[in-house]
């Protein structure tokens, strides 16, 4: 009877687990993901490896490489961080932190867990080798390496939608939150690690987040919490 007390019990145990929820409490859970936004059917496939594009995109790394500045390499390890308070330049307000915006924080926390969600199929559809993958001799990253496919850029899609939403919260600031945004993005071609295409593909990845999300109940609930929490702190 024990033995068969013992595996009825690891056997409720085992359905239990399998029909867990994937997050964790403690992990943020995406707003949507890859079977919603498929983003092999929105982006068009990135330049073949040997395409004269690459190799003119290979230039253009090249170009930033021998022109960066010890202040650009600066910003573009920084921006390698993926977190909203990078934007703290632009919304310009010393009570823009964690500590005063919990809600604010555990929303933008579901912002970022969804850009994985989304991008990491593409990138494993196409599988793109980053530059200094493809060419190893000559390109020389600043940033924190990645194996993972370059296109399209996540940090990219994760700065830029980061931007939309938060221009979103703040209109008054929205054409400085926006060119922030597009810096995030920029700068992982400043860091030696994504092609232009990558950053191109990354902002049209963020839109179709953004318009896909902004239908969902979840998200327009936390969205409406956190903006309201925002403006009331910064005082506007």
């Amino acid at each position: 009877m024990r033995t068969l007390s013992t595996l009825l019990s690891l056997g409720l145990a085992f359905t239990v687990a399998i029909a867990s929820p994937a997050f964790s409490e403690d992990k943020a859970k995406p707003f949507t993901d890859s079977t919603e936004v498929n983003l092999a059917t929105i982006l068009p496939p990135p330049p073949a490896n040997d395409s004269m594009r690459t190799k003119q995109e290979i230039g253009e790394l090249l170009s930033v490489q021998v022109t960066r500045t010890p202040e650009m390499e600066a910003r573009a390890k920084a921006d390698a961080e993926e977190t909203i308070w990078r934007f703290a330049d632009v919304v310009d307000n010393a009570k823009f932190n964690q500590e005063n915006l919990p809600k604010f924080s555990a929303f933008f926390d579901r912002i970022i867990a969804t850009e994985p969600a989304v991008t990491d199929a593409a990138k494993n559809t196409w599988k793109r080798p980053r530059p200094h993958i493809l060419y190893p001799d000559l390109v020389k990253p600043v940033v924190p390496l990645s194996k993972s496919g370059s296109y399209p850029s996540g940090h990219t899609t994760i700065g830029t939608l980061m931007a939309i939403v938060l221009a979103d919260m703040l209109p008054e600031k929205r054409d400085a939150i926006m060119a922030r945004g597009w810096e995030f993005g920029w700068n992982r071609v400043v860091g030696g690690i994504h092609y232009p295409t990558d950053i191109e593909a990354g902002r049209l990845s963020a839109v179709a987040i953004a318009q896909a999300i902004r239908g969902h109940d979840d998200y327009k609930a936390e969205y409406a919490a956190a903006k309201d929490e925002l403006r009331a702190d910064l005082g506007l």
